[in-house]
């Protein structure tokens, strides 16, 4: 008697409805998505231990962590990366708040009827995009801060804005232009006007399928935020590498920075596809 005939020959309510359950769970994407995930990141994990263990570098993991706190006698105190994480974070959020707001003024000045304002708009997102981040930063240091008259600090903030708008505003653009004609047509035929079309028909419709090339670049702004070391503006990347020149310990410290950049990157990728479902239960 086979396996398969002592299936057919199980009670009801038993064997058969648990097997099946099961199969379909094995058999679910979520379970291959998972399990190729584990899989890939294993392989991963396997080679970077391999290459380091071949590598003729004495490691010293057991130091890092006085970087990230200290706990001693003294009491409780937050070490120089962690230091540096908050830096970041403050310098990104004040540079997200600028360029989504500059970023939706240059994206409705790119679709008003005015010729110089598309101009203007135009020109400068092209300028922008075109040139690298790490040239704008030190320009706008050593050329236009002692100008203005503003320190290190709102230097690479204002910098990292002005980047990181150029591409704000061609997601705003592209967003408002997937709007439906007809829905420009209703608001139109009420009587609205164009400001109130845009602020209670276009914008909340497009923000659902802005969301996510949004959080792509709030993520290229967290991640640019360390191109602001260049113009010595404390922050994560400074911290690695003022941790680096105290212990010349280079790969244990880049992989810490490393390590943090990512767990940071993560948790907004999983914010902003929370958000995004909860946008689309909505509509």
């Amino acid at each position: 008697m086979t396996f398969a005939s002592l299936q057919l020959e199980a009670p009801t309510g038993t064997a058969i409805p648990w097997l099946t359950r099961w199969r379909a769970f094995a058999r679910s994407d979520t379970v291959r998505s998972v399990g190729t995930y584990a899989v890939v990141t294993g392989a991963l994990l396997y080679s970077i231990w391999a290459g380091a263990a071949a590598m003729p570098y004495q490691w010293q993991w057991e130091r890092v962590p006085q970087f990230l706190f200290v706990a001693d006698e003294t009491g409780f105190h937050w070490g120089t990366l962690t230091l540096g994480l908050v830096e970041t974070l403050r310098i990104s959020a004040l540079a997200l708040i600028l360029a989504l707001l500059l970023g939706l003024g240059l994206a409705l000045l790119r679709l008003s009827p005015s010729w110089s304002g598309r101009a203007i708009s135009g020109g400068f997102v092209e300028l922008v995009r075109t040139t690298p981040l790490i040239v704008q930063v030190s320009m706008f240091y050593f050329v236009l801060a002692p100008t203005i008259g503003i320190g290190r600090f709102w230097t690479g903030v204002f910098a990292l804005a002005l980047f990181e708008a150029a591409f704000i505003a061609e997601i705003v653009r592209s967003g408002i232009l997937s709007v439906p004609q007809s829905q420009w047509e209703a608001g139109t035929s009420l009587g609205l006007s164009r400001f109130t079309i845009y602020r209670h028909i276009a914008l909340p419709q497009a923000l659902r399928l802005m969301l996510p090339p949004l959080t792509g670049a709030v993520i290229s702004l967290i991640k640019d935020s360390s191109i602001v070391s260049v113009i010595a503006l404390f922050e994560l990347t400074t911290a690695g590498r003022d941790a680096i020149s105290l212990t010349y310990m280079s790969f244990e410290i880049w992989l810490t920075v490393a390590a943090i950049y990512l767990v940071l990157t993560l948790l907004l990728s999983l914010a902003a596809r929370h958000l995004e479902r909860r946008l689309k239960t909505r509509a």
